[in-house]
């Protein structure tokens, strides 16, 4: 594959956005067709119950660092320029906006990549929480709520460098990272294997982790091989969701990127998975108190995605797969979030905001 000349003919732009597209092709597919879901991964493990959704989320992870350490090892791979390594971060604005982010994705029933998976399913519940989403996200970059988001990250600042990377401040390296990831896939590999799981199961578990190597793997490559300056960057919603409102909204005047090609290969890559499987249903809202919970919720998502430098697959599995110190305590918080969330708002007897139990499966379930 040449690079250069692709580079050259179509500009870094359009093959960005290209690269973006296969790898949200190949995540939302996968993604559709395992049911990944941090939400349900979440309630399981709260729950005290290791199921499907938790050795599921499990898996990817696990395939996600496994991958892109391997990428590293190889010399496939630097990450030394991505920005959740080489720019300043926050730790308070890592762990308060994952702690949102985290009650956020439990209101609405699914992170920012689950709610664009199901619009592309026909669940329109999704498709507003999404709406939503981005605005708030917008709103928290560069508008009303961007003074908050400022004071709140400035609590607690981290430099760029080593001190922002977790394989550093351990003294380790990415052997380490591999063997890590190893032991958390044999465990995931273990739950599934007893399950019974279906072809899909695996493939889909296996296929979302190693696409968020894949997208590290493409952006690298337009870098790598470009005369211009490129950011090297893998899979996240939360800017992307902000940039596609804005362009959407406003006469289009940024070229496309990577980010920009990846929301309508995610959309896409789903909807052909559903198509497979035989999963597209129009669904809407069952109960006038269930809309103002994905609201509130999808306001949560997006002002904490964009506190934490990233949602549950940007900051989490993206982030986490390289070993961003302040993606592992965003995970982290969306952890506890999603916990204390999912107590406090569909426990038994509370039902001011709880989700319906019929027909449509209850918050505190991990159907997807």
């Amino acid at each position: 594959m040449d690079w250069v000349t692709w580079i050259e003919r179509w500009g870094e732009p359009t093959v960005l956005a290209v690269c973006g597209l296969v790898a949200g092709l190949g995540f939302g597919f996968f993604a559709q067709r395992s049911r990944f879901c941090l939400r349900a991964a979440v309630i399981e493990f709260w729950h005290g119950k290791f199921g499907d959704k938790l050795t599921v989320w499990l898996l990817s992870f696990g395939a996600a660092i496994m991958g892109v350490q391997l990428l590293i090892i190889l010399g496939e791979l630097d990450v030394s320029t991505a920005r959740q390594l080489s720019a300043r971060g926050s730790m308070s604005g890592a762990l308060i906006g994952g702690l949102i982010f985290g009650a956020g994705m439990v209101m609405t029933r699914g992170c920012a990549s689950r709610l664009l998976v199901l619009s592309a399913n026909g669940n329109l519940r999704a498709l507003l929480s999404g709406l939503v989403f981005a605005v708030t996200a917008q709103a928290s970059l560069g508008g009303a709520l961007s003074p908050l988001r400022g004071v709140i990250s400035s609590w607690w600042v981290v430099d760029g460098g080593p001190s922002r990377s977790l394989l550093a401040q351990l003294g380790a390296g990415p052997w380490d990272g591999l063997v890590l990831a190893f032991v958390w896939l044999i465990t995931a590999l273990f739950f599934a294997y007893y399950s019974g799981w279906s072809f899909w199961k695996w493939a889909g578990g296996l296929g979302t982790g190693l696409m968020v190597a894949l997208a590290w793997a493409l952006s690298y490559k337009v870098m790598a091989n470009s005369f211009e300056p490129v950011q090297i960057q893998g899979l996240t919603f939360s800017g992307p969701s902000a940039d596609w409102l804005m362009r959407v909204l406003a006469e289009p005047g940024e070229p496309w990127s990577f980010g920009l090609g990846l929301m309508p290969g995610v959309f896409l890559g789903s909807f052909l998975g559903a198509l497979v499987g035989g999963d597209l249903k129009l669904e809407g809202f069952n109960g006038a108190y269930t809309m103002p919970r994905y609201i509130i919720g999808a306001v949560l998502m997006g002002f904490g995605s964009m506190l934490a430098g990233g949602c549950a697959v940007g900051a989490g599995m993206t982030g986490g797969s390289i070993f961003a110190v302040t993606a592992w305590v965003t995970l982290g918080g969306m952890w506890v979030g999603g916990g204390l969330a999912d107590r406090l708002l569909d426990r038994p007897g509370n039902t001011a905001l709880q989700a319906p139990t019929s027909p449509v499966a209850p918050a505190s379930s991990t159907a997807p």
